[in-house]
C-alpha cells in the first residue's frame, strides 16, 4: 500500500475583500475624528448610545454598523455623516490607486463637490423647465 504525503497548500495572497476594506476604512476615519478631539472611547460611546465594546470593535473593523448606528456616532463626534463617507471614499480611492501599480490620471485629494443654491421659487410652485411625469396644463 502506498503511502501519500500531503503536500502543503500555498494560499492565495490576501487581498482584503471590499467589505472588509470598507468596515476598516469606516472604523479608521472614525478613530482619527475621535483622537482629533482628545475624546475618549468611553465618551463617545456614551454620546453615541452604543457600548464601549461596540464602538472598538467599529473602530478596528471589527464589527461594521448599520446606517442608523453610524449616524448616531458621528452625532456624538459633532460629524456630518456625508463628509466622514467622503473621507472614507477617498481614503478607499487613494489605496486603491497606491496598490493597483496603474498611474491614476486623477490627482490625489478631496474631490470638491458643487453644492446647488436654494430654488428660488414659491412653496407650489414648479421651477421652469422639464417636469416629471405628465405635461403641466398650460
Amino acid at each position: 500500500m502506498a503511502t501519500t504525503t500531503a503536500r502543503p497548500v500555498r494560499s492565495a495572497p490576501t487581498v482584503p475583500r471590499p467589505g472588509t476594506l470598507l468596515r476598516r476604512q469606516v472604523g479608521a476615519v472614525l478613530r482619527r475624528r475621535r483622537e482629533a478631539q482628545r475624546r475618549t472611547l468611553r465618551d463617545v460611546a456614551a454620546a453615541a448610545g452604543v457600548s464601549l465594546g461596540y464602538l472598538s470593535e467599529v473602530e478596528r473593523g471589527v464589527k461594521e454598523p448599520s446606517s442608523e448606528l453610524l449616524a448616531a456616532i458621528c452625532r456624538a463626534l459633532d460629524a456630518r455623516l456625508p463628509d466622514l463617507l467622503v473621507e472614507v471614499a477617498d481614503a478607499l480611492y487613494r489605496l486603491e490607486v497606491a496598490t493597483s501599480g496603474v498611474p491614476s490620471v486623477i490627482a490625489l485629494g478631496t474631490v470638491p463637490v458643487a453644492v446647488p443654491a436654494p430654488y428660488d421659487i414659491a412653496v407650489g410652485e414648479a421651477p421652469d423647465g422639464p417636469t416629471c411625469g405628465s405635461a403641466r396644463a398650460a
